[in-house]
């Protein structure tokens, strides 16, 4: 099965966001392990190849899925293309490449395909004066595929509305299982084929962007969600939003229902705030609670009303720069079982929550919990046999904007630069572990509060949960409550824990300051790791672990082996571009065994595992 990645990027320059890369420095530790109490120096990963691109990849720096993939760098107005041994495969100025003249292309993404030697490169010239141009490049060999200059505003004149490299197209969704695009416009809607342009079909009566879709392989039908982007509401006129399902082979709307609710999105990546799955003979719409509809007709079923996501948003002046704060994933998402569903409920009035068990065939009230005061986020909810466990605390994810000059609220006006930033955090809150009984809804145990931070759980063959504050580790009886052994985390001097990983029969503990091994069976620690200060997130790609820093405007990536503790080498970049997903000036294969730095025109190919 052929594995994509889409990579979105924007070049603002009036905003100082050129995304210009930061070659990738080895950064060498030298040191052995220490028996007994587990402390681990760092090894050093290898460098495979250093190349160069034929242009300055300013815009997209990005790979496809494996080691022999190939690497593509571009600017606004020129691509090139090296191969997995750092050979130029290809190389070109747009306006020569396509037919049409498409140039300055301030926006483009890539679409990997064919294990990574293939795929699409979509450009858009959106001209201020004139006819916007688009364009997709074929990026095994570097020809145009086809050209346009029928779809018009497909994004902002003034790129306003699009946050940042991570920013989602609002027109154009990619549909992986048709291998095409649907492309909105302000009098319908369009199904393109990603090869040729050929249009398959176009309809007037779907107007609006696809906020969400999913698609029934078995029918050949897509059912979706439409909404108005912000920026094309002058542009769309009598419309509605849309829930839809229709048939992918000509267009034909077999339903359309109305749904409660407005489309917000996110501050910097501008992903619509909801969710749709399609679940047997049910259509289940997460937006501002859970919203059922019978898959077949369209008609609604039964619904939930609350809110999804608190939302808390720290607001800044609209003039004189500034940093603006959106925090999100703070409430779990629902959880599905064969016959019912389980929802994290948010009372407005009183900010308490509480959880609600409900049959997923007619939406009728089973129980409710108790009310839980105090609870500002309660991220995670897992059925274990016949307890649900609830998390309560944990960390929230947090989108930021900081200006000088300018707005913070509206990052491209006038800012003489603009960062943004994606990242984890907690909020304070009593952080607890909750056991509900599945019959009932009745409390059977809490653990003590934890005043600082909780991680995410670790479920153990539905009879054991492992789980962490800053300091501590814990574990407890699923059944019972009891307590079966609380480790004093703080003594691994690896800084305060923020997540948890499964790994077979032990529990690694990801902290601030490295990584913490520790038995399933009686707590003891396997080792600590050397202390890898920043870290704030943590990837794991085909069995092979990362942990990042991108604190203080670093970006450092550090490969680490899970077993022994020992960091296999670091990688540190401090320039732009790179996969939006890995942070500036760096991306990761998808199989996890090559890391990729960028600088400039500067390509360097790194080996995980030596």
């Amino acid at each position: 099965m052929n594995k994509k990645i889409i990579a979105l990027s924007l070049l603002l320059i009036s905003g100082g966001f050129a995304a210009n890369a930061q070659f990738g420095k080895l950064k060498e530790k030298m040191g052995g392990l220490v028996a007994g109490k587990g402390s681990k120096m760092s090894g050093n990963f290898k460098t495979v190849w250093e190349s160069e691109f034929s242009n300055k990849a300013t815009v997209l720096a990005v790979t496809g899925s494996s080691g022999d993939s190939y690497v593509l760098g571009t600017d606004e107005n020129s691509a090139s293309i090296l191969n997995g041994d750092g050979k130029q495969v290809w190389e070109g100025d747009y306006k020569n490449i396509t037919t049409n003249k498409t140039n300055k292309c301030d926006y483009q993404y890539s679409i990997w395909k064919d294990g990574g030697k293939g795929g699409y490169l979509f450009l858009f010239d959106a001209r201020k004066l004139g006819t916007d141009r688009i364009a997709v490049i074929d990026m095994g060999t570097g020809k145009e595929l086809w050209n346009s200059e029928n779809y018009q505003n497909l994004i902002p004149k003034d790129k306003g509305e699009l946050g940042s490299s991570t920013s989602d197209l609002e027109t154009i969704k990619y549909i992986d299982e048709l291998d095409a695009f649907l492309i909105a416009q302000k009098d319908g809607m369009n199904l393109v084929k990603a090869k040729t342009g050929e249009k398959v079909w176009e309809t007037k009566l779907i107007k609006g962007a696809v906020a969400e879709y999913t698609y029934d392989k078995a029918k050949n039908e897509i059912v979706m969600l439409n909404y108005k982007p912000t920026f094309m509401g002058a542009l769309i006129s009598g419309f509605k939003n849309q829930l839809l399902k229709v048939n992918a082979a000509n267009g034909e709307i077999i339903w359309d229902a109305s749904f409660r609710g407005t489309v917000e999105k996110e501050l910097v990546t501008r992903k619509p705030v909801l969710d749709l799955w399609l679940k047997g003979d049910k259509v289940f719409l997460w937006l501002d609670g859970i919203q059922v509809y019978n898959a077949n007709s369209g008609q609604k079923m039964w619904e939930v009303a609350y809110e999804n996501d608190l939302g808390k948003t720290t607001k800044v002046p609209f003039g004189g720069g500034g940093t603006r704060k959106e925090t999100y994933r703070m409430l779990a998402d629902p959880l599905f079982t064969e016959d019912a569903v389980y929802l994290v409920i948010f009372a407005t009035r009183n900010r308490t929550k509480y959880v609600e068990k409900h049959d997923i065939a007619t939406g009728k009230l089973l129980w409710a919990s108790e009310k839980i005061v105090g609870a500002y986020s309660m991220p995670k909810i897992y059925k274990s046999g016949d307890r649900i466990l609830v998390q309560v605390g944990g960390k929230v994810q947090v989108q930021e904007i900081s200006t000088e000059g300018g707005s913070a609220a509206y990052a491209s006006l006038g800012a003489s630069s603009v960062t943004y930033k994606i990242y984890w955090d907690y909020v304070a809150q009593k952080n607890s572990l909750l056991s509900l009984n599945d019959k009932d809804g009745t409390t059977v145990w809490r653990s003590e509060k934890f005043d600082k931070r909780i991680t995410d759980m670790i479920i153990d063959n539905d009879k054991t949960v492992f789980i962490g504050d800053g300091d501590e580790f814990y574990s407890y009886d699923i059944a019972s409550g009891k307590q079966l052994f609380d480790v004093k985390h703080g003594n691994a001097k690896v800084g305060k824990a923020f997540d948890v990983v499964d790994y077979g029969d032990n529990v690694v503990v990801i902290s601030e300051k490295g990584l913490a091994s520790y038995k399933k069976a009686g707590g003891e620690r396997n080792y600590a790791t050397d202390k890898l200060s920043g870290i704030d997130y943590w990837y794991e790609l085909n069995g092979n672990f990362f942990l990042r820093n991108q604190k203080n405007s670093k970006n450092i990536i550090h490969g680490i082996n899970m077993e022994t503790g020992e960091t296999k080498g670091t990688v540190e970049s401090k320039g732009k571009g790179g996969s939006p997903v890995y942070g500036d000036g760096i991306d990761i294969s998808e199989d996890g065994e090559y890391i990729y730095a960028f600088k400039n025109k500067k390509v360097e190919k790194i080996k995980v595992n030596n």
